[in-house]
């Protein structure tokens, strides 16, 4: 009993070591990411998500610092980059994590970087795509409010590209900002928690 007690004594030390680990890499990539050096918190998240092979969140703190990093991006070698890392890490993350809405977002994001650098070119494929990542995301995890506001915004993009009231979809971000005050993420401490001042600054132009 007593060479039990120890042995889960360890397995509990060495656990708890290697979450302290990871809990203060992820701190130094979010501060990295901060001071915008993305470059250096994408590689340090890279680092993170090899060594937590069974967990989705490190491998989507890569995709989401190197998709945000591409909206508004001109040297298209740079992107392509960018956004192929994203997506394959994204598809990482997915098979670690099926049926994720967190990953369906960021996967419909990714795309959005594509149509905002050259919509003619990736305007009609990616477009269809991103109505279904999105519908498939509010089928899964309706009372998300990052998912709300995302379908929001695409709803919203689409209806002003072909000229069209974006009211309707107004409500929708209303509803986006309810849910972010009463929403629980998950257990991990940087579960994606982004959204909230978006939100309400969507809607402040709603209502201008």
């Amino acid at each position: 009993m007593k060479k039990l007690i120890l042995t889960l004594a360890f397995a509990t030390s060495i656990t708890a070591m290697a979450q302290d680990q990871y809990t203060k890499g992820m701190g130094k990539a979010m501060e990295l990411w901060g001071e915008g050096k993305t470059t250096e918190a994408s590689n340090l998240f890279e680092r993170i998500a090899m060594a937590e092979d069974d967990n989705w969140i490190p491998y989507y703190y890569v995709a989401l610092v190197n998709t945000t990093a591409s909206f508004g991006e001109k040297d298209v070698e740079k992107l392509t980059q960018q956004l192929e890392k994203a997506k394959e890490f994204i598809d990482i993350a997915k098979n670690i994590s099926p049926d994720n809405a967190e990953l369906l977002i960021l996967e419909a994001m990714t795309n959005t970087a594509w149509i905002a650098f050259d919509g003619a070119t990736y305007g009609m494929t990616l477009s269809g795509k991103n109505t279904q990542l999105y519908n498939q995301a509010l089928a899964l995890a309706p009372e998300n409010p990052r998912v709300v506001l995302s379908k929001a915004e695409w709803d919203m993009g689409s209806a002003r590209y072909f000229g069209k009231d974006i009211t309707p979809y107004c409500k929708d971000v209303e509803r986006a900002v309810e849910l972010f005050a009463t929403f629980k993420a998950g257990d991990d401490p940087f579960y994606p928690k982004w959204g909230p001042e978006q939100a309400e600054r969507v809607l402040q132009q709603c209502k201008s």
